[in-house]
């Protein structure tokens, strides 16, 4: 019999566009089950890698975001035990009878570091080689063009009024997941209303 999925809508703050040149100063985790309800979130501050530096670019981002900047660098802790602590958490939140599937906004950047530090730190990784992109899977939903497929041309009703977008993991992970639990609501309905018709 096929588990059921949990789905770890995730979001990292870098201080660079790649792992190993550049680190991964935070990350944070909210745990969805299939229905769409929160299970729990995890949030971890991380030590920068060794002989790692910030690229221009990004660390012109963080100039001006100075709140952003400070929570991401309050308490960090080393890479290894970051990481650690996260695929335990995983493994307790999908106990034996849920499979862990990963989500980004995108998913082609928080994935690339968190499955990188995963590797490096821990030697696996609790969501296998894939990761499910909301970009993708608004794509998919709302008819529009890959490119288009933002959250300002989104339906408002997915948008949560009261979780801003602050470039602190916790708050966007949050804020992405309500966006993704909302999208999953609607994508069942679709697939159940496809099997009706079917029948």
């Amino acid at each position: 019999m096929a588990k059921s999925e949990i789905y770890f809508v995730t979001d990292i703050e870098t201080d660079g566009p790649i792992p190993g040149p550049h680190s991964m100063l935070s990350f944070a985790s909210a745990a969805y089950s299939a229905a769409g309800e929160l299970l729990g979130t995890f949030s971890t501050n991380l030590e920068m890698l060794e002989g790692a530096s910030g690229h221009p670019f990004t660390m012109k981002f963080w100039a001006g975001e100075p709140e952003a900047w400070s929570a991401c660098r309050l308490n960090p802790v080393p890479p290894e035990t970051a990481m650690k602590d996260f695929v335990k958490w995983i493994r307790q939140t999908c106990g034996n009878s849920n499979s862990p599937v990963f989500v980004g906004y995108p998913a082609g950047f928080d994935f690339t570091f968190i499955f990188w530090y995963l590797i490096k730190f821990t030697g696996e990784s609790p969501f296998s080689w894939s990761a499910l992109d909301m970009k993708t899977f608004a794509m998919a939903i709302t008819g529009l063009p890959f490119k288009q497929a933002i959250k300002p041309r989104l339906p408002k009703e997915w948008l949560p009024e009261d979780l801003p977008h602050t470039h602190i993991a916790l708050d966007d992970a949050l804020e992405q997941g309500h966006l993704f639990s909302q999208m999953l609501k609607v994508w069942r309905a679709q697939h159940d209303e496809q099997q009706i018709d079917s029948n």
